[in-house]
């Protein structure tokens, strides 16, 4: 297993700092809950001094949690020390963070004060918050852009106070992976007592490498990494936790290192951070995108299908995800294609699968994803050949916004003529439910869209409805110039592709 890494999770602190990403008492401790669901060591609940919601928020979260440590940022000053005490001091295991800027960029220009001030600041915040707690982490803000003796020398004087981890802050974004590397190890090998703390860093990721700082920095002896879910954070977000996590789990071989993170919450604990924070996760993000674990090409296809390993260099399982997918597109090859079809429960023969195929290409090269819903259609369409089961014979439909809206339909079901009226909220639905009534199916509605094929007040009007019923989805489509009769259409297409399917089930 190696030594531990402790993961120390920002998520309610600097990744509230995204703009937008704001979030309210009861989410940050639902959030917070998740996160300890999840085994991360340190949860930094926010920053007390900031505002009252915010102390109040830091406060309940210390009282929610009883397995990990809860901490509370402040700068360098007694108010502040004291405030982030008063709001985790409830916590089981409660933390003081406190931190100060080492770079000559900020003395110069945000802290306007001298390099012997900042030291002596140093030493008084930690041994004001040494007073509270034993557990006290003292960060240098810009590091990366710091004079390196300055910065040993600060950090000397924080250990020599009694802070017992001491953070490496890359605040900017601006270090490269090497110079990084060998910041740390520089450090590790000048700093008197720098063995009796936990060295930690924090990257953000302005040049995209704050993931691949993290991870150097922990082959350089760091043993506590900071970051978030999903990366979000200030500016271009921070360290992206489920990223370095699984990069330690995944290459044992490099970092010989191990942390207490359970990987299979870690998508429900990106989902929740999404859903509540607003900030979508983009499809191509590592571990949790939505394209993380699906492949379209039919190079990739055809290797994953006969052994995932040929491009899964881990299981969608272990992190939370049921499975993996093959996205169906014009890249797919034949090997694809026959899988989902037997997925979908059809069993064709070689020259039908050939015929089904050939119109998937086709279809391919009109849309940029073929769903199953198309799949099975064109199987019912090309192949079973089935004539329909439900026709539409007459439709009038009265609305009007001092009328209840009503429609009067006549179909053939089975070649029997029935007629039947029904009332609706509006003229599609009570058209809707009244072919519900004459053909008697459960159906359920999924999505109802409208577009008109051309321009123009008289333009032919194309509605496309999603219909599901006992677990299987299917694609209507229906056009008319009167959008209510296209409807009509679209939604008796699906029930007779609905139909098709079942009879195909039953193997009739």
């Amino acid at each position: 297993m190696g030594e531990k890494i402790v993961i120390f999770d920002t998520t309610l602190r600097d990744g509230e700092q995204s703009p937008g990403a704001a979030m309210n008492v009861a989410e940050k401790v639902r959030i917070a809950q998740q996160l300890e669901k999840m085994g991360v060591d340190v949860i930094e609940a926010g920053f007390p001094i900031s505002s009252q919601g915010d102390f109040e928020a830091v406060k309940t979260i210390a009282e929610a949690i009883t397995h990990s440590e809860v901490a509370a940022l402040a700068r360098a000053n007694a108010q502040d020390i004291d405030r982030a005490w008063e709001s985790i001091k409830t916590a089981k295991f409660p933390r003081l963070h406190t931190f100060i800027s080492t770079s000559d960029i900020h003395l110069k220009y945000q802290l306007r004060k001298s390099r012997e001030e900042v030291m002596r600041i140093a030493a008084q915040s930690v041994a004001r918050a040494k007073k509270h707690t034993d557990n006290v982490e003292f960060s240098t803000m810009d590091a990366t852009r710091s004079d390196s003796k300055f910065l040993a020398a600060v950090i000397e004087t924080a250990i020599e106070a009694g802070a017992t981890t001491i953070n490496i802050p890359d605040t900017v974004g601006y270090a490269i992976p090497s110079e990084f590397g060998e910041l740390i190890r520089t450090l590790r090998q000048t700093v008197k007592g720098i063995e009796k703390v936990t060295l930690s860093v924090h990257c953000h990721n302005d040049l995209g490498l704050a993931v691949a700082n993290s991870l150097i920095a922990i082959q350089n002896g760091v043993r506590q990494v900071e970051g978030t879910i999903n990366g979000i954070g200030e500016r271009a977000g921070n360290t992206s936790l489920e990223e370095v996590v699984m990069a330690i789990r995944t290459r044992k071989d490099l970092f010989h290192v191990s942390t207490r993170i359970v990987p299979k919450h870690i998508f429900a604990t990106s989902r929740l951070v999404s859903k509540i924070t607003g900030m979508v996760v983009q499809p191509n993000k590592a571990i949790v995108g939505a394209n993380a674990f699906a492949h379209e090409s039919g190079i990739h296809q055809d290797g994953v299908l006969k052994d995932k390993q040929t491009y899964e260099i881990m299981t969608p399982e272990s992190v939370g995800i049921s499975q993996s997918s093959l996205v169906l597109g014009k890249l797919s090859g034949r090997h694809a294609f026959k899988e989902r079809l037997k997925e979908l429960g059809f069993r064709l023969s070689e020259k039908d699968v050939e015929l089904a195929f050939t119109r998937f290409k086709e279809l391919a090269d009109k849309k940029h994803e073929i769903y199953d819903e198309d799949i099975e259609s064109i199987v019912a369409e090309e192949i079973l050949r089935m004539p329909d089961r439900y026709k539409l014979v007459y439709l009038n439909v009265i609305s009007g916004n001092v009328t209840v809206p009503t429609a009067t339909v006549k179909m053939e079901v089975d070649g029997e003529i029935i007629q039947e009226a029904g009332f609706g909220d509006g003229p599609v639905d009570a058209t809707f439910k009244t072919i519900k009534k004459i053909t008697r199916t459960r159906s359920k509605l999924l999505q109802f869209a409208v577009s008109a094929i051309t321009g123009g007040t008289e333009a032919q009007g194309e509605v496309t409805v999603r219909l599901e019923e006992k677990g299987r989805a299917v694609i209507g489509q229906g056009a008319d110039t009167d959008v209510i009769v296209a409807s009509a259409k679209a939604y008796i297409n699906a029930l007779n592709k609905l139909e098709y399917r079942k009879k195909e089930l039953r193997g009739l």
